[in-house]
């Protein structure tokens, strides 16, 4: 990693709740309200963001793990804010705490760990799979 990234930095993520992040699984609609499928995808993203501009040309980032507590529901057309907190970085590795808030309150909270690999691991592992699915 680059740069001067540190315990405590943050970046934001605003989002409206739209229909295709409702709760539902296949095409059953579970509840129109903000899915906890869609709460991890934001969490991720803006976890990724934060670290984005900190890599070196040949390293790149991969989700390694979220942890994700659900508190509130969010409906169609609330605004969603997600931040994530830098917590934790090594040289393999950062850490965030992140919280989605809503008008109400917080609706969600959580950690998101991204490991640092060096630049097409994913994606010799990728192949390397297809090659033995032949």
């Amino acid at each position: 990693m680059k740069g001067e990234l540190k315990v405590g930095d943050s970046a934001i993520l605003e989002i409206e709740v739209t229909e295709d992040m409702f709760a539902q699984f296949g095409d059953e609609l579970v509840h129109p309200a903000y899915s906890t499928a869609s709460m991890v995808y934001h969490m991720e993203w803006v976890s990724r963001d934060l670290l984005l501009p900190f890599l070196r040309e040949h390293e790149e980032s991969a989700g390694a793990a979220v942890k994700l507590k659900h508190i509130a529901p969010s409906a169609l057309g609330t605004k969603v804010k997600v931040e994530a907190v830098v917590t934790s970085i090594t040289e393999k590795q950062v850490i965030t705490k992140v919280t989605a808030k809503n008008e109400n309150g917080i609706i969600g909270e959580g950690e998101v760990k991204q490991a640092i690999l060096p630049k097409n691991t994913m994606q010799s592992k990728l192949d390397e799979q297809l090659q033995l699915n032949k």
